[in-house]
């Protein structure tokens, strides 16, 4: 399989200040490169740590009163760290709670009821699916439009694009700031400005840029925000996802799942609902106390190893990546289907072929993991605190040489 070092690679990891921090993950088994950090990272060996004396202590000494020491403000105080570390937000406007698909629904729903007037919502039509199955839903159960922009699958949005559908009718835009598909890095900031000229609110999906994309949501005005917690997060499968809501907003829109955690007065055990001030009243249930663990870990890693230093490893990682795919796999008939620019870029690279779903089966058994997804595109996903310049060369490899067999296989079919 290739070189059975690569010089670029050993230089690139040895020059890398986050390396060291690699150790902090736990590794083990058979796979020899994890490159699908973009939909879920790996543990950190502190949370296989701190699982075990939270079961122990707060949970089993503490019981109940661990509600009243910390549990009841851990959405709040999670969400602020998680602001100050990678999201450009100050304190009391992020927190963590629900599901990715609930606080999507609960932020949609409130961006609509605090436009009533307006009719009309924009969305494109390569945005995550969860995206745009909600808005349809919303859309029919409500008689409203939807302004469906067609995007290049290997970009996204542009300014020109989102300007020619706005209108004064328009109630709501929602834009994923990386596409989970070929890796475009949306202008977060310009796009906000435009759909607020014209008076609509913004929603901004954040699931492939939260930890590894530095954002200023504070500073560039961001109305919402949502985004998950599983992948450059580490959250871990099924990880609560977070919400943002702009300081300005909290008291003027209302959230449609109306639960006793967002109530006034938690405990009042009221008649009549009344929210509370400010993120409070975005939650709805009890939060997944246990489900937070493992973000309080990695927010602590992303705030100590800079969200900047981060996004250099990124960047540095994929243009290593497409310069592999070129030197490598483009003999082979690979295309690269992500923006080349790095400014347009987010932390994945996607490269296309007509045989990568069976490729990428014979991957994973051979432990390099990238993922598939259709019809024909293979995404490189790098999680810069955990993946090495080693790990890339040896995928790429592994991508070369299962193309090769998958060749040869049918040059022997045609033969026979």
């Amino acid at each position: 399989m290739g070189p059975a070092a690569d010089p670029d690679a050993a230089a690139l990891d040895a020059s890398d200040p986050l390396a060291p921090l690699r150790d902090r993950f736990v590794q083990g088994g058979d796979v020899v490169a994890y490159l699908d950090g973009n939909s879920l990272g790996r543990p950190l060996t502190r949370t296989a740590e701190r699982l075990p004396s939270f079961v122990r202590e707060q949970w089993g000494e503490g019981l109940i009163r661990s509600w009243d020491e910390e549990w009841m403000e851990l959405p709040f105080t999670l969400g602020d760290a998680l602001g100050a570390a990678a999201l450009g937000a100050a304190p009391g406007q992020t927190i963590v709670a629900d599901s990715t698909t609930v606080l999507l629904y609960k932020l949609m729903r409130a961006a609509l009821t605090a436009r009533p007037d307006r009719r009309r919502i924009v969305l494109d039509d390569d945005n995550f699916p969860t995206d745009r199955f909600l808005l349809e839903g919303i859309a029919r159960e409500d008689g409203l439009e939807l302004d469906v922009i067609t995007v290049d699958r290997t970009r996204g949005v542009s300014a020109e694009q989102l300007a020619a559908v706005l209108s004064d009718d328009t109630a709501l835009v929602v834009l994923s700031h990386v596409a989970y598909r070929s890796g475009h890095l949306a202008d977060m900031r310009e796009l906000t400005r435009l759909a607020q000229e014209s008076g609509a609110l913004v929603l901004w999906d954040l699931c492939h840029s939260a930890g590894v994309v530095p954002t200023e949501l504070d500073a560039w005005g961001v109305d919402l925000a949502v985004g998950c917690s599983y992948k450059y997060l580490n959250g871990g499968p099924g990880a609560p996802a977070f919400a943002y809501v702009r300081h300005e907003l909290q008291g003027t829109i209302e959230q449609p799942i109306q639960g006793w955690m967002g109530a006034a007065d938690v405990f009042a055990m009221a008649e009549t609902y009344r929210p509370a001030d400010g993120m409070r009243r975005f939650l709805s249930g009890t939060p997944p106390v246990l489900g937070m663990q493992p973000i309080v870990d990695m927010v602590e890693l992303v705030a100590e190893a800079g969200i900047d230093a981060i996004r250099a490893k990124s960047v540095a990682l994929t243009e290593y990546t497409i310069r592999l795919v070129d030197e490598v796999l483009a003999p082979l008939g690979v295309a690269v289907a992500s923006p080349r620019d790095s400014d347009e870029r987010g932390s994945h690279v996607t490269v296309t072929h007509p045989r990568f779903r069976e490729v990428t089966a014979a991957l994973w058994k051979r432990g390099v993991i990238p993922d598939f997804r259709s019809p024909d595109g293979l995404r490189i996903g790098l999680s810069p605190l955990s993946t090495s310049f080693a790990e890339v060369r040896l995928g790429i490899d592994a991508i070369r040489d299962e193309l090769d067999l998958a060749s040869r296989r049918d040059d022997a079919a045609t033969v026979g």
